[in-house]
């Protein structure tokens, strides 16, 4: 399954989340190190979930960057 994620810069470097996924977050001092934490964060979320035998949510969320005029 291929989840949305949003990344945030912060003053010391990146905080993202997954919509989808409430509480699955990861932050580090660069966007690469956020994304590789948060790829990992995904996996052990979603692994404790169905070790918990709670049901797997369908990505639903979509995100788009859009640049105003």
């Amino acid at each position: 399954m291929t989840y949305a994620v949003l990344l945030e810069k912060t003053a010391t470097g990146y905080s993202a989340y997954v919509p989808d996924l409430p509480g699955c977050v990861a932050a580090g001092a660069t966007r690469e190190e956020t994304t590789d934490l948060m790829r990992k964060a995904i996996k052990m979320h979603l692994d404790g979930m169905r070790e918990d035998g709670d049901p797997i949510p369908e990505p639903r969320t979509i995100a788009e960057s859009i640049t105003a005029a």
